[in-house]
């Protein structure tokens, strides 16, 4: 195969240029600049030079320095021959002009190079196609910015405006959970939230509960189903929004079309999309590339539900802890990219079926998963809550308020609607009725 020519030779000489002389510039490109990418041998041999010092020593070379790095007379040769280009340099380069064009640069070239490396693997009849859209999703996320953070001391007016503003949130309309999470589901993304619980205890209950409620309120709201049908949930929410129970659908779609169609006038605004994937099939990189077909579609989700996350698939890892910790990063990397919460839920394992509000050790597959959520609300059932039409909620871990609680809804069975009971318990007060009723029992 040719080598494809990239317009950018003299770029190059501007990069050597800044990495030489620029420690900011430097340190901002060193994680993704790559001596492949430099098709001049002496501008390769130099940046080389600059970017192992930095790696190993953590500072740009000094002139002292430098020249102690130069130790043959190949080095110097070629260390000379670079100074000689500079001299076409702009010494007074736009900044904000000079990272874009970095960038540029870097995605430009990565993606290059990952396009001979795939060729190479079906050439040796290596192809995986999970593996080959992860590495062009990464170079195409390639990314540098010249923006070095927020200078807490230097920028405390920023700070303050920034307080100033009030974050917005997107009620569940289950009033325990919203105090919790400080009003709701973070509005702005930047987050994922967990629900955990064991087999068939509600977890898509609950998600499908959510997804209808945020709809409810005027939201475009992005269901992804990995184990349940597209008919199956759109049929469990036909009839929470309905009212007319699930095992009756079929004999009153006349009933069904009606109040739905009263529904869809009373909320005009609500969306709500419903996309089954095979388990096991699709991955991070897969739901991105669906999310952004939507979005330049026009539709942006306020909220993605994702039920559930075990079943993403993840080419990353040597285990499934490691499989499942880098899929919880990547879905969470998804809420930043979108700036929407991500809801979804995971297994509880076998010591914790017998727990009351199951705690973050009893999550399983991976304890890396219960780090990466930010919040993380564990369902469960004691022995005659399914007779009561109870399900339990307790707060395991919360980045963004209390972090402790339990609360009872009540469900439904005939349309799997959740509602929120009268009776809220926080743990104190669930020992204290315990110790009361055990004092009536001895007396």
């Amino acid at each position: 195969m040719d080598k494809i020519k990239i317009d950018n030779q003299f770029f190059e000489i501007v990069i050597a240029y800044h990495l030489l002389t620029n420690e900011e510039y430097l340190g901002t490109v060193i994680d993704t600049i790559d001596t492949r990418y430099f098709s001049n041998k002496d501008i390769k041999v130099v940046v080389e030079l600059i970017t192992d010092f930095f790696l190993k020593r953590g500072h740009a070379p000094t002139l002292t320095e430098l020249k102690s790095y130069l130790s043959t007379e190949d080095l110097k040769e070629s260390f000379r021959n670079v100074v000689k280009m500079f001299d076409d340099v702009d010494k007074n380069y736009n900044s904000d002009e000079l990272y874009e064009n970095t960038e540029k640069f870097l995605k430009e070239n990565a993606v290059y190079h990952t396009m001979l490396e795939v060729i190479d693997e079906y050439q040796n009849k290596k192809i995986d196609s999970a593996s080959i859209l992860d590495k062009f999703e990464k170079a195409c996320s390639v990314t540098i910015s010249g923006d070095l953070g927020h200078d807490f001391f230097r920028q405390l007016d920023r700070h303050i405006e920034d307080l100033e503003k009030e974050d917005k949130y997107i009620p569940s309309n289950w009033e325990w959970l919203d105090r919790k999470l400080n009003g709701g589901f973070l509005e702005t993304g930047r987050s994922m939230y967990l629900f955990a619980g064991g087999t068939n205890v509600g977890k898509s209950i609950f998600l499908g509960n959510i997804a209808c409620n945020v709809a409810a309120q005027g939201k475009t709201v992005l269901l992804i189903s990995l184990e349940m049908s597209e008919l199956m949930y759109a049929k469990r929410i036909s009839s929470q929004l309905s009212r007319v129970p699930i095992n009756d659908l079929t004999e009153n779609t006349g009933i069904l079309k009606d109040n739905i169609t009263a529904y869809k006038s009373t909320h005009p605004k609500s969306r709500l999309i419903i996309k089954e994937f095979p388990p096991n099939a699709i991955t991070a990189n897969h739901l991105n590339g669906y999310i952004k077909k939507l979005v330049n579609k026009g539709i942006k989700p306020d909220m993605v539900v994702l039920d559930y996350i075990n079943l993403l698939h993840c080419p990353l890892g040597n285990n499934s802890y490691e499989r499942v910790k880098h899929a919880a990063e990547q879905v969470r990397a998804l809420s930043y990219t979108y700036e929407c919460p991500f809801i979804t839920a995971t297994q509880i394992n076998r010591s914790g079926l017998n727990e009351q509000n199951p705690g973050v050790e009893n999550i399983s597959e991976s304890i890396g998963l219960a780090a990466t959520a930010d919040c993380i609300m564990s369902i469960w059932q004691d022995e005659g809550d399914v007779e009561l039409g109870i399900i339990r909620m307790g707060m395991v871990k919360n980045r963004y308020g209390q972090n402790f609680g339990t609360c009872t809804m009540a469900i439904d069975y005939t349309t799997l609607t959740l509602s929120q009971t009268q009776a809220i318990i926080n743990t104190e007060e669930a020992t204290a009725i315990d110790e009361a009723f055990s004092m009536l029992q001895e007396n």
